[in-house]
């Protein structure tokens, strides 16, 4: 009989959870789930077409799938991720984790088209427990390695971004778009076996206060304080110009002179797996009081990689340069805005969590939408000229936020943020 520890959460006199750190397992296995719950997200973007000619969905509509899940995600922002507040966590990344399980066995399994729409909005809803992991890290970990537990948690969402769609081919040519559907389902099953064995239970930050309560204090929480909302504007900004790029990449590699196949285009993301490595380095950076000045680099080669990019139909490995520092400037921007935030409100680690990737979900909506209009009007150039305007407007954001004064250690002091010294 299998027998695992409950964890490492304490209960004092007070009620209160003594602080004791994150241990590397549970960072590692909370890694794992937020990766593969955004994995979740995305896979359907490569299967589209087998999906689509499976329940003769007409070519113009099949976008829907995509569409449908990433609505239900937006939901779990909203509705999910609050929770966790309110509740052990523990129990609730273990219950969304084997939710999911059962929701992608339902995908894997459909043989009506409302089935599958309806399954595959279920699916966006539950993998919202990305970003439980994340507030779970956040947290657990002691406030000096708060942005390091961050920056390990949101490597694992960054490699299931990317590694989706390679993975999604792979297991597509093995089998069909049923296969990643099955596999990812039976992986989650282990997932949630894990989580049982290595994470431990939280007190929740804010037991007493009503679900409705908390659901109306998420907007409040930002409109109140500056800090939340230019971080938000930030993730907004960055996370357009990084979704204008991967949403209309597969248009112009796909076509002449290129021609390359859906598999092949996927190995362009394992490129951008660089921006995990810049995750963890920013969270670092972070705890060590250097938030700001890591924020205003990043915007500044956020900017410059699109010069790169732009050059794509005479030089595959300029872009490939361009997607290195495009992919490490935006995750390194988003770990930093993630370390910030959650330093402000500890007690609502999860609703800032959900407030601040609404930011994000809207972001990577108009950066899809306004790149597959600028492509189709300009090109690549436009796509590129699109891109490099939403980096340039949040390098500008940030340089506005400024009070011009600077900090004992070289960083520039942000408005209305708190002095960070070692």
């Amino acid at each position: 009989m299998l027998r695992c520890k409950d964890g490492y959460g304490i209960e004092t006199n007070a009620g209160r959870r003594q602080e004791r750190g994150l241990t590397t397992g549970t960072a590692l296995a909370l890694a794992l789930t937020a990766g593969l719950s955004v994995a979740n997200v995305y896979f359907a973007q490569p299967l589209l077409d087998q999906m689509a000619a499976a329940f003769s969905i007409p070519p113009a509509h099949a976008g829907l799938v995509v569409t449908l899940t990433q609505i239900g995600y937006g939901l779990g922002l909203i509705f999910l991720v609050p929770l966790g507040d309110l509740v052990d966590r523990r129990k609730l990344v273990i219950a969304l984790t084997s939710l999911s399980a059962a929701a992608l066995l339902v995908v894997a399994k459909a043989n009506a088209k409302t089935v599958l729409m309806v399954a595959m909005a279920i699916v966006g809803l539950l993998a919202v427990n990305a970003q439980v992991a994340v507030a779970f890290a956040a947290t657990q970990a002691s406030s000096h390695e708060r942005g390091k537990a961050l920056g390990i948690v949101t490597s694992g969402v960054v490699i299931g971004i990317l590694a989706a769609r390679s993975i999604a081919g792979v297991l597509t040519d093995l089998g069909s778009w049923r296969t990643v559907y099955l596999t990812s389902a039976a992986v989650m099953v282990v997932i949630t076996v894990l989580l049982g064995c290595v994470i431990p239970s939280l007190t929740p930050t804010a037991p007493n206060e009503g679900y409705l309560s908390s659901l109306r204090s998420m907007p409040i929480l930002f409109l109140r304080d500056r800090v939340l909302l230019l971080r938000g504007i930030l993730a907004l900004l960055i996370f357009a110009t990084f979704s204008a790029f991967w949403t209309t990449l597969v248009l112009p590699l796909s076509a002449a002179p290129f021609s390359y196949s859906h598999t092949e285009i996927g190995l362009f993301g394992l490129v951008g797996l660089a921006g995990a490595v810049a995750a963890t380095f920013a969270g670092k950076l972070a705890d060590r009081g250097h938030a700001q000045s890591t924020t205003g680099y990043s915007l500044v080669l956020l900017v410059l990689s699109w010069e790169l990019i732009a050059l794509l139909p005479q030089s595959i490995p300029t872009l490939l340069i361009g997607i290195l520092l495009l992919d490490l400037s935006v995750q390194a921007v988003h770990v930093t805005n993630q370390s910030i935030i959650l330093t402000r409100h500890p007690e609502a680690s999860s609703r800032l969590v959900g407030g601040y990737m609404v930011f994000y979900s809207v972001g990577s909506a108009a950066g899809a939408t306004t790149s597959t209009i600028a492509y189709s009007e300009a090109g690549w150039l436009g796509v590129s000229a699109l891109g490099a305007a939403y980096s340039a407007a949040g390098l500008l954001v940030w340089i506005l936020s400024l009070k011009f004064s600077v900090l004992h250690d070289g960083d520039i002091a942000f408005h209305g943020e708190p002095e960070r010294r070692p």
